[in-house]
């Protein structure tokens, strides 16, 4: 029983983490909609532009994301696939792990499942919470995911957010400081309800490639149920009409 409790708790750890965001921020609603395909479009537009260089999505294949997302072959060659590989083949990258390791401090993550394994809200907010730090390699940090390794990669999008820092003095008289928050950005190529919006889709394309059958399986779902009321009701009435007689 212990260590079936134990289990439990280490089987749930990760699930509270990422609804406390990880770095003690709340985490704000990603509100995505995994039925708007132009939203999805969008998003694996983006994620090929903006993150395919270094993450790679190894569990998907270009042709079922074509096919889920209505896009036809022609766009997908021209649009999508920009390193050669065949429509069938899987949504990986040419970066060695080495590398990523050497260049970022930890090797690159695959994001099949990040929305899985954190949550879309997570990712939502994490993407607008990057700030200035010069202490750090790429030159900015992240309030959900503390001393990240990974540059803002969309920050010529959303622009430079300044950190909000409270200090607090301990009974040793050593000054620590704490990051609580962000300043609105400055200088980005897009206002903060059209990067909201894009990252909104790009969330929905992760979510939607953490599991591409979700929607047909909820479609599916809606199915079942109504085929078990009905038939529950039949039973039921069947049942009256067996023990009509026995009273």
């Amino acid at each position: 029983m212990k260590k079936l409790i134990i289990a439990s708790i280490l089987l749930l750890a990760p699930a509270f983490a990422s609804a406390a965001g990880g770095g003690g921020v709340p985490l704000e609603s990603a509100n995505i909609d995994l039925s708007d395909k132009g939203s999805l479009q969008r998003g694996a537009k983006y994620y090929v532009n903006y993150c395919m260089g270094c993450h790679s999505l190894q569990y998907l294949r270009y042709n079922r994301m074509a096919m889920d997302l209505d896009i036809d072959e022609v766009s997908l060659r021209q649009n999508l696939i920009f390193d050669g590989s065949k429509p069938g083949g899987l949504m990986t990258i040419a970066m060695p792990a080495a590398d990523g390791e050497k260049w970022f401090g930890t090797a690159v993550p695959d994001l099949t499942l990040v929305t899985r394994w954190r949550s879309p809200d997570w990712l939502y907010t994490y993407l607008k919470s990057f700030y200035v730090d010069g202490n750090r390699p790429y030159g900015v940090n992240n309030t959900v995911f503390p001393d990240v390794g990974m540059p803002h990669v969309l920050g010529e999008l959303q622009g430079l957010q300044q950190p909000v820092v409270e200090e607090h003095t301990s009974e040793d008289c050593e000054v620590a400081r704490k990051v609580v928050g962000v300043e609105a950005p400055t200088g980005g190529s897009l206002s903060a309800e059209e990067y909201d919006a894009l990252v909104r889709d790009l969330t929905a394309f992760l979510t939607y490639a953490g599991e591409p059958s979700q929607m047909e399986r909820r479609q599916l779902g809606v199915y079942v149920v109504i085929f078990l009321i009905v038939f529950t009701i039949l039973a039921y009435l069947l049942k009256k009409e067996y023990w009509r007689d026995v009273h």
